[in-house]
């Protein structure tokens, strides 16, 4: 990650990679002050989170990058900006893998 006068930027390929489960991995990109953070999180083909992904304490914005994302209920093509407000949830999945760009403005 570098610091420039006014803003902070980072490659994803250089972010460490932290195993949340088995073929899923999450590469944090920046953290605010405030609790936002922002990171990529990948996931390999016939991939499942273990147990339900709550969005607390804030909302949790995606976009996918590439790849299929499925929520549980439906897919999302390379393309797709999700926007799931605080205190849904859901189960993330892919049968073909994916990359996605997370956002959580309140942490």
């Amino acid at each position: 990650m570098t610091t420039g006068s006014d803003y902070v930027w980072s490659a994803a390929q250089d972010a460490p990679a932290r195993e949340l489960f088995p073929g899923i991995r999450a590469r944090m990109l920046w953290s605010g002050e405030n609790g936002a953070k922002a990171a990529v999180l990948e996931m390999d083909a016939n991939t499942c989170w273990e147990g339900i992904d709550v969005h607390e304490p804030g909302p949790e914005e995606v976009f996918v990058v590439s790849g299929v994302f499925n929520d549980g209920v439906r897919d999302y093509p390379a393309g797709s900006f999700i926007h799931a407000a605080a205190g849904t949830s859901h189960v993330p999945q892919t049968t073909t893998g994916c990359t996605l760009f997370l956002f959580y403005p309140e942490g």
